[in-house]
């Protein structure tokens, strides 16, 4: 009896470990490309007004794109190097202009967009897939969209907002 009970025990133990095991290696991010991406969804401070890329190249990371605050450059760099470990990163990502104006700008882009009937999936969760960049009055828009009557609808609902100088559709259909 005791002898039964403890290799029933000992299978419990080692299936937890071993699924364990296999949970941790699943969710553990295996490319550079993944741990970089990786890296920078764990900012919490990015939000839908900044827009952070990436190229990797003989090792190198180059970080590029636009955020809204100057410290939120040093997140996403430090969350990077921390992913990539031995791996140089070069920063070039754009602080954009402190604005109270590009502020109201960005805020009320991003109420058109997300009252226009079908672009509110679009900020729906932690990563939205639409972008908007604005600097010194002039909007760009990047991100993914279903199809081109949501590029399209995207482009017109931001054209419609007071105080735009221009706006510049940088939106991509998936394919």
């Amino acid at each position: 009896m005791r002898t039964t009970r403890n290799i029933v025990t000992g299978l419990i133990l080692s299936m937890a470990i071993s699924g364990h095991a296999l949970t941790a290696s699943a969710t553990a991010p295996r490319s550079i490309e993944e741990r970089v991406r990786h890296g920078i969804l764990s900012v919490p401070y990015i939000n839908v007004f900044d827009n952070v890329a990436y190229a990797i190249n003989d090792g190198v990371v180059t970080l590029s794109g636009q955020v809204t605050r100057p410290i939120d450059k040093d997140y996403v760099e430090q969350a990077v190097r921390r992913a990539v470990g031995e791996a140089r990163v070069e920063n070039r990502i754009e602080v954009l202009p402190l604005s109270p104006n590009d502020d109201r700008i960005r805020v009320a882009t991003l109420f058109a967009l997300e009252r226009s009937s079908p672009l509110g999936r679009y900020f729906m969760g932690t990563n939205p897939s639409i972008r908007i960049i604005v600097k010194n009055g002039n909007v760009a828009l990047d991100g993914v969209v279903l199809n081109a009557g949501d590029r399209q609808v995207a482009f017109m609902a931001a054209n419609r907002v007071p105080g735009v100088f221009s706006v510049t559709n940088n939106l991509r259909t998936e394919k």
